[in-house]
């Protein structure tokens, strides 16, 4: 917030310039810009007045003679800028994308359209060359600020409206003087060498990856997602290569050993919504209801692509018509076509009209769980929703990019429900969202959903689960507050509203408010804009053998006094079956009605249908009859929700990590939910290797083992098997088991139902190695060979290094992580760091926290979205010393003016480790 030094004299400011009091619904909009910019195309000039005393004791010093003097020529500057249409530029150019500057550059610049052309050369070390005309309109004249994150000798040639003309390069910008422009059309011509960060390149194909601000390191652009312009483009490639980008494809031809694509002007899009791929790809193509795809992609197996190409088409037509009936409007760009990408950075990346996937999460195997399949018929409705929530209605900052996240992960939970008629969605809303929205929000680096943004540098760091996860509970919240019909209704008026430009939050408030007669402005305070979640405790009260009163009290954690008002379904469980009552929880304390006189209920769970958000404390009775009966209980949902709710209470203390486990194992062979089943195998690995202690983890381990392979013989179907054959690859730490793993990986011993993939036989291998079974070096060296899919062998080789038997090639191969080039393939960067930090190998991996934190911040700078989450994560999920712990501490407490964001994620991925060391350090600990 500009100005915002606690001053007095700032909050003389404040108070005069606050714009006028709007709408509850625009609270928003007066908390991301509670300053007024005065009238559209005019720039404010904010004047800042340091106290001087001699001027207190009536000594004017000459330094306020030349403030006077300033301010007494605006009226004339003013005057000028009037007659001659321009206007004085007040902006200066800083790193990044400043808020400033979008707002400056918004007012003023309007009608964008780029014409692009690279040429992507055979080598790929050698630059790419690119050109780029852009036309816009000014409102006035005023030099243009152009962003482009290179130095200054990458542009060669710049000309205005058919003019060359001098280029000033100042903080990764381009400024070109107001003299050589003029208001109304202009035209500017740049040639420039692209910057290789974000033109993902290798061999045999590149891609683009703008998002959220990283156009600018590529081609000369306003890179703020409110300046929205139509696109063309032309590559030139080498011979051989084939494209796709947003634009329809209207021509290719190929002379001299190269080959020149074209691409037609897109809609109106925001940069990071801009994207191509080029390379050596295989096309498929399909059609559904009239409507044409092209599938891009590199596997080389083709009974692969034939037992998922047919699936991959169906999904996407399938998003496409419920999408356009409940929008009320048809598909709003020209085509559709998905490329898959080997080593993605992402799931998905919803480019207009040419969306990016991650090959492994769309090309199945067949042993890919239920799990696996519904995760990639999510992520191709949640990709397809960002079309109307994201690219045909844009975010105006990044501040709300939340907004179309939550959005598109709303709308594929409705979308998916229809593909598989035959899974509990209740359940898989439940634990696709919950879980990992307590992960954060329990963590001391809790962040709220919507968050301030000053700069667009920063903004990948904005992502998270609380914006994939916790939003879409929220908005599921909304939907209750409005009735369904009312909400969609409401988006629909908001998409005609904003089609093809931009809307905030509040401007979607605004829609809704009049809708519904509770105050959405309050409502949104609590939920969007703080951090958290409420702790609710049950009060049980009971005499002569019946309830006497049921009550549940909320606190707040922070201790702020907050209250989340919000419905609950409690379950009182009884031996055939649980009621379920209504209860609105908005009040410190609400007794339940019409429960008095009941017979006293096996448990108490607030949170009986899964809707509810919270820390939900189970009491006494209720957390003895989860640990003794849990499987007991018939409906799965609720099954899931005490699931957990016990987890919950083993990470605050109150359920021991051993009981917690034994609770497991018994479990396993009663449960008759597979989405049940696989949170609990991930359960059962989480606490096996973070909470229980070396000589528990061995005595359990054969018991374990056992379980494991009990449950895969006896799993009805290859997805059930699956799931557990994987958890027993990551769990095996026996001769027995390692030798039955090892058999496997050979192909002396099969699986009944089950037939591997080459991606199966690599994890095997990968799961040997690291538990230094027999020659590991020859194990490696066998799989490698093995290996058909160039890009999977590549990816094997990359990682090698980190599953070796030797410390010292592992800390050779960690050393060269702080290369920015041996980072480039980000997912194979992760799985290499999950190996060097693997439990095994947790002791020798202490001695890379601390520069694997010290390496953040460049981390963050080089890196994609979700790179710094990621690599924090993969660092500490492998350990749970107290060494471990004093080492992130020690790191915190030295880092003066640390990002907060960047701290927010040291603290939320270091939460499990700190809560595993005084889990193991006892009750006292807690």
């Amino acid at each position: 917030m500009p100005f915002r030094d606690g001053s007095r004299e700032t909050d003389r400011r404040r108070k005069w310039s606050r714009r006028p009091r709007a709408s509850r619904g625009d609270y928003h909009d007066r908390q991301q810009n509670p300053w007024y910019h005065g009238p559209p195309n005019r720039s404010l000039v904010a004047v800042r007045l340091k106290p001087d005393p001699t001027f207190a004791v009536g000594i004017m010093s000459r330094k306020w003679y030349l403030v006077l003097a300033f301010v007494l020529c605006l009226p004339a500057a003013w005057w000028v800028a009037q007659r001659t249409g321009s206007r004085i530029l007040t902006v200066t150019p800083t790193e990044g994308i400043s808020r400033a500057l979008a707002t400056d550059r918004a007012e003023s610049i309007s009608s964008v359209r780029y014409a692009l052309k690279f040429s992507i050369p055979d080598r790929v070390r050698d630059p790419i060359k690119g050109s780029v005309t852009i036309r816009l309109h000014l409102a006035n004249r005023a030099p243009v600020i152009l962003d482009f994150a290179q130095p200054p000798g990458a542009v060669s040639s710049v000309a205005a409206n058919g003019r060359p003309v001098p280029l000033r390069s100042e903080h990764g910008h381009l400024v070109i003087a107001a003299d050589a422009l003029s208001p109304g059309e202009n035209t500017i011509d740049l040639a420039f060498t692209a910057g290789d960060q974000a033109l993902h390149r290798s061999d045999e194909y590149l891609y683009s990856l703008f998002v959220p601000a990283r156009a600018s390191q590529a081609f000369p652009c306003f890179d703020q997602p409110d300046i929205k312009a139509a696109l063309s483009l032309t590559l030139d490639l080498p011979a051989g290569w084939v494209a796709l980008a947003n634009g329809p494809d209207i021509g290719r031809e190929t002379t001299g050993g190269r080959t020149t694509v074209r691409f037609g002007d897109t809609q109106a899009l925001s940069t990071y919504l801009f994207g191509f791929a080029a390379g050596k790809f295989s096309v498929e193509r399909g059609e559904r209801n009239g409507r044409p795809f092209y599938l891009y992609h590199r596997e080389t197996d083709a009974a692969k692509v034939a037992a998922n190409r047919e699936t991959i088409f169906d999904l996407h037509g399938q998003s496409i018509d419920w999408l356009e009936t409940y929008t009320n409007r048809t598909y709003p760009f020209e085509k559709l076509d998905f490329v898959l990408l080997p080593a993605f950075q992402f799931g998905g990346m919803e480019h207009a009209g040419a969306i990016y996937y991650n090959a492994p999460a769309m090309l199945l195997d067949k042993t890919a769980t239920q799990e696996q399949h519904l995760s990639r018929a999510n992520l191709i409705a949640h990709e397809t929703a960002h079309m109307w929530f994201g690219d045909l209605v844009t975010m105006k900052w990044f501040d709300d990019v939340w907004l179309k996240e939550v959005f598109a992960n709303f709308m594929a939970a409705k979308i998916v429900n229809p593909s598989f008629p035959e899974i509990d969605h209740e359940l898989r809303f439940l634990l696709q969202h919950y879980p990992s929205a307590y992960d954060v929000d329990r963590s001391t680096g809790a962040n709220p959903i919507r968050q301030p943004l000053d700069n667009l540098q920063d903004a990948g760091s904005l992502y998270g689960p609380i914006i994939y996860d916790k939003a879409p509970i929220v908005m599921r919240q909304l939907e209750a507050l409005l009735g369904p019909d009312e909400l969609r209704d409401g988006l629909r008026e908001y998409l005609t509203r904003y089609a093809f430009g931009n809307a905030t939050w509040a401007d979607l408030i605004h829609i809704l408010d009049p809708r519904t007669g509770e105050d959405l402005g309050a409502w949104s305070r609590i939920w969007v804009d703080e951090p958290g979640r409420p702790t609710i405790s049950t009060d049980l009260r009971v005499e002569s053998g019946k309830v006497s009163r049921l009550a549940f009290s909320q606190s707040d954690p922070l201790g702020r006094s907050r209250l989340w008002s919000q419905p609950l379904q409690v379950a009182l469980g009884y031996e055939h079956g649980a009621r379920i009552t209504m209860l609105q929880m908005n009040a410190p304390t609400v007794e339940l009605p019409g429960v008095r006189d009941l017979p006293v209920p096996r448990y108490v769970l607030p949170n009986g249908e899964g809707t509810g958000y919270g820390l939900f404390k189970p009491d006494p009775m209720s957390r003895a009859f989860f640990l003794n009966h849990l499987p007991e209980i018939g409906d799965a949902v609720t099954r899931g929700t005490a699931w957990i709710t016990l987890w919950d209470d083993m990470l605050e203390g109150g359920t021991a990590p051993a009981e917690f486990f034994d609770l497991a194992l018994r479990a396993l062979p009663l449960e008759r939910e597979e989405q049940n089943v696989e949170r609990v195998l991930g359960y059962i690995s989480d606490t096996y290797w973070r909470f229980l202690s070396d000589a528990q983890r061995a005595a359990v381990s054969i018991r374990l083992e056992e379980a494991l392979m009990s449950g895969m013989k006896g799993a009805p179907g290859t997805s059930l098997k699956s799931a557990y054959f994987g958890a027993l690859r990551r769990t095996a730490t026996s001769p027995g088991g390692l030798g039955y793993l090892e058999r496997v990986w050979r192909q002396r011993e099969s699986i009944p139902g089950l037939t591997f993939a080459e991606a199966d036989y690599i994890s095997m291998a990968e799961a040997l190695a690291l538990r230094s079974v027999g020659a590991t070096a020859a194990i490696l060296r066998e799989q490698h060979a093995r290996i058909t899919n160039p890009d999977r062998k590549a990816r094997f080789a990359f990682v090698t290094p980190a599953l070796a038997p030797e410390a010292a090639t592992r800390d050779a191969f960690f050393a060269g992580l702080a290369r920015a080039e041996n980072r480039a393939h980000e997912p194979w960067v992760i799985d290499a760091l999950k190996f060097l930090n693997h439990p095994l190998r947790r002791d020798h991996a202490e001695r890379y926290i601390a520069p694997s934190l010290s390496l953040l911040r460049e981390i963050q700078r080089t890196g994609d979205i979700f790179f710094p989450s990621r690599w924090t994560t993969a660092v500490l999920s492998g350990h749970n010393s107290p060494a471990a712990a004093d080492t992130v501490t020690a790191f915190l407490s030295t880092q003066e003016n640390y990002p907060s964001r960047l701290r927010q994620i040291i603290e939320q991925s270091s939460d499990l480790l700190f809560r595993a060391v005084r889990s193991r350090q006892g009750p006292q600990a807690q």
